[in-house]
């Protein structure tokens, strides 16, 4: 149940939202081809689902449930199970105005989340990914709390989630603020814990929205209508439905919405294959080029060298527009990162009928359960030794490099100073390791904290977003030299990805992520850190590392019978 809304907090400026636009006739859908068209044409005016920014933060939901139906071997069982429940639900409906309903079916089978979403093709629909750091889990709710009944034995650790369809959303063009943050968590319950908003913020939400990131405005949630969550040894099919009359969206509106989705969720699931399909490179194209990068750099050491400018770091990055020879697709080009993603996480987040934003980041922002929260601090670049004597001489140079050392103690120490802050003590332990990846290997300490309020988690995110690792220090003087020097528009790109639970959240940085387009490829982003002691060259060296688990899926020429034919 919402709480009272309060003023002055804020990630930047906020401004009321702008009123609905756009509704649809509460009449009834089947799977049919007439059905079908209805669903292509309203998803191309307006989206199935209501936009939770628009409504009252206040207000309680009138109901928040989830019930949870007898294990069945198979996703088409399931399907089977969820549309009789869903056709019961519409003939006898809740006696609210709002509220939010949550139907789940546990699987015996084993689905990934990553094959299930591959196989629905309908690509109108919004889809989300969200995959933890480790193949222990996102986050430790109980799987199976719903209807008074829980039971979470450790084989049922969440793994990964997909969905399809928005229950509701909240998107909107003005910077995420308290009072957006309140329009989510009143769709949430500690009672109902797998209830999650997944979803992104921009980086910088007071600079201009470019072309290819409007469709995904400032912020954008989602709660999945149709969702697959994978756990340690099974899997689980779920439907939500969201209404609220304030809002314009009936009971009525929401479920016949919730079954136009489901007549287009695919129950045959294959096992997706963990490579690209053959795709060559045309075209390649960084902003800044190199010769722009090399005099951005050294404007920033100049400032950051010189007594005039409170600067002591700053993180540039680049924008690299790869076109080819057909379209990509985002969901196997993240199966793919899959391979390398161990201790990342992976997530793609599309909105309707949009691009899709992509990533495998090691980097999170932080955790929270409850009053506890962690994070992490993440910093400093080398490359993997081809063997493991090599390997080790790396790490020995990374953990004895002054310039990586500092660049590292500013991430970690304002990180430090911002949870202490909200927090009843923080730990930092260890205070200075070496995480290692696939390809490349960063200095990390972990920090750990118990915040004073669960409201504080809003605080939390507002603080420590935009961090020393991808921004600069101090955030404000790196911010405006990023926003003055960078000609082209970060959107998602460093932000916070994740999602918000009842009494569970957890968000990444989106960084090692790409923007997928439709028909035009892909725009891939990395960012560097620079500080006193960077060196131009090797800092554009680590970018190439850094965006090469992209690039190395891709065929780098075109083969010489294409050159002529185009």
């Amino acid at each position: 149940m919402a709480t009272a809304c309060t003023s002055g907090h804020f990630l930047a400026r906020f401004i009321d939202p702008e009123p609905a636009k756009c509704s649809i006739s509460a009449s009834p859908i089947s799977c049919s081809r007439q059905s079908i068209n209805f669903f292509h044409h309203r998803y191309q005016s307006c989206s199935l689902s209501m936009n939770g920014c628009q409504g009252d933060p206040r207000a309680p939901i009138g109901t928040i449930e989830t019930r949870t139906f007898p294990t069945v071997p198979s996703p088409a069982l399931a399907m089977d199970t969820l549309n009789s429940a869903i056709s019961q639900l519409k003939s006898d409906p809740p006696p609210f105005t709002s509220g939010i309903i949550r139907l789940q079916v546990p699987i015996q089978q084993k689905i990934e989340a990553i094959d299930w979403l591959h196989a629905q093709h309908y690509h109108l629909l919004p889809r989300c990914f969200f995959s933890g750091r480790t193949r222990t889990g996102i986050g430790n709710s109980d799987i199976f709390n719903g209807n008074g009944h829980n039971s979470t034995p450790k084989t049922h650790n969440l793994v990964s989630v997909a969905g399809v369809g928005s229950a509701v959303f909240f998107r909107h063009i003005n910077p995420f603020s308290y009072s957006d943050w309140k329009s989510i968590k009143r769709f949430l319950s500690n009672n109902c814990p797998l209830i999650r908003a997944y979803g992104a913020i921009r980086f910088d939400a007071r600079s201009n929205i470019s072309s290819e990131w409007k469709d995904f405005g400032s912020f954008y949630f989602m709660v999945p209508q149709v969702e697959l969550d994978e756990l340690e040894g099974s899997s689980m099919l779920a439907t939500t439905i969201a209404w609220d009359t304030s809002l314009s969206w009936t009971w009525a509106m929401a479920i016949d919405a919730l079954q136009a989705t489901m007549c287009q969720v695919s129950a045959i699931v294959v096992k997706l294959r963990k490579e690209v399909p053959k795709t060559y490179i045309l075209s390649n194209n960084h902003i800044p080029s190199k010769t722009y990068w090399d005099l951005a750099v050294n404007r920033a050491l100049q400032l950051i060298d010189t007594g005039n400018s409170a600067l002591i770091k700053v993180v540039l990055a680049r924008s690299s527009r790869v076109v080819t020879t057909t379209d990509i697709d985002p969901i196997a080009w993240l199966a793919c990162l899959q391979v390398e993603g161990e201790n990342a996480y992976q997530f793609c987040l599309q909105p309707p009928n949009a691009q899709a934003f992509i990533g495998n980041t090691p980097e999170q922002l932080f955790h929270r359960k409850c009053l506890s929260i962690n994070s992490e601090a993440l910093a400093g670049t080398r490359g993997r030794g081809r063997s493991t004597t090599l390997d080790l001489q790396v790490e020995l140079d990374l953990l004895s490099s002054p310039k990586d050392h500092l660049e590292f103690t500013i991430v970690r120490e304002s990180i430090r100073k911002k949870l202490e802050a909200v927090c009843n003590g923080v730990v930092v332990e260890p205070k200075k390791a070496i995480r290692k990846l696939p390809r490349v290997q960063h200095l990390y300490a972990q920090l750990a904290g118990r915040l004073r309020s669960e409201d504080d988690e809003f605080d939390i995110l507002a603080s420590l977003h935009p961090s020393p690792a991808v921004c600069g220090f101090p955030t404000e003087e790196a911010r405006l030299f990023i926003a003055e020097t960078e000609v082209f528009d970060r959107g998602m790109y460093a932000g916070p990805v994740g999602w918000f639970g009842g009494g569970e959240s957890e968000f990444a940085v989106g960084i090692r992520s790409a923007l997928v387009e439709k028909g035009l490829g892909a725009l891939i982003y990395a960012g560097t850190g620079i500080v006193e002691g960077s060196n131009p060259s090797l800092e554009w060296d680590e970018l190439e590392l850094k965006t090469s688990q992209f690039t190395k899926l891709l065929k780098l020429e075109v083969p010489l019978h294409q050159k002529l034919i185009t």
